[in-house]
Formats: C-alpha cells, structure tokens, sequence
C-alpha cells in the first residue's frame, strides 16, 4: 500500500494552513467578543454582502448549513443580525447586520488587518504575490469563482455570481 508524505501533500498542508490561520483569528474576534468561527465568518460575509441568504452566506463562507444556522441563530440573539421576508417567496429569508453588528464587526476589523498585514510582511512582496496568485489559481481550479454570493436585488431572491 502506498501511503501519503503528508508533509507534501497540497491538499494537507493546505488545510494545516487555514486551521491555524482560523484559529489564530478566533483569538482575535473570540477574546473581544465570544464568537466562534462560523458566527465570525456569517458576521464578515453579512458585512460585505449585505442582504443575503443564509444560504448563500453558507456557501460564500464555506459552511454546512447546520453551522449556519446556529450561527445566524447566535447572532440574532445578540441582535447583531436582522431577518426580513422575501416579498417574492415567503420560504425565503434575507439576512443583514444590524446597526449594533456593523459596530461590532467594525470593532473587530482593525485587529483582523492587523494579523493580515503582519502574515503578508512575513511573505515580502514577492512572496505575497506568489501566494495570493496561486490562491487565485486553485479557487479557478475548484471553481470557486471567489465565492461571491452577490447581493440580493430589492424584492428580488439572491444572485449568482
């Protein structure tokens, strides 16, 4: 039997990769504010894509739905997000920060620039570039197009990228 050299191995190092990083950033939202990584991701998703799904939000986070919906569920208890009805298909629900989530999201912001600008200054220009070029390469390869959920029109149901 052939086994893996996982220290080789892209798709293993890719994850090792991400796990730290999420978890090195759960520090810096979860020391402020008590969120896990789902509720954070929602929470960054809803403050870039305002108006969308919870499916779509899911999808551009990369989450199964169940951790969704406990995370929308979470921070709509907090009164970070709000729900609104689709006016053209009432199993439909959009989603958006409200005022007291965009403050929060705000507050959590800078320290999130922060640790990115200390990853890629770790890099150098060269490095980032590589980096970011490849990421751009594999998300084309897997077909992630970037994951954009795109906004929802008003009244509308969600866009496709």
């Amino acid at each position: 039997m052939r086994t893996l050299d996982l220290e080789v191995f892209l798709p293993y190092r890719l994850n090792r990769v991400a796990t730290a990083v999420s978890e090195q950033l759960r520090e810096v939202y979860g020391r402020k504010f008590g969120l896990t990584i789902p509720e954070w991701r929602v929470l960054a998703t809803l403050a870039q894509f305002p108006r969308s799904t919870a499916k779509a939000a899911g999808r551009h986070a990369r989450l199964h739905k169940t951790k969704v919906s406990r995370a929308v569920q979470a921070l709509e208890e907090r009164r970070w997000l709000a729900r609104s009805e689709n006016p053209d298909d009432r199993r439909e629900e959009f989603l958006a920060l409200t005022a007291t989530g965009l403050q929060a999201y705000g507050a959590i912001v800078p320290d999130m620039t922060a640790f990115e600008a200390r990853l890629l200054a770790s890099l150098g220009p060269d490095g980032t570039r590589a980096v970011l070029h490849a990421l751009d390469r594999l998300e084309d390869v897997l077909e992630l197009g970037g994951g954009r959920p795109g906004p929802a029109p008003a009244g509308g149901p969600e866009q496709e990228p």
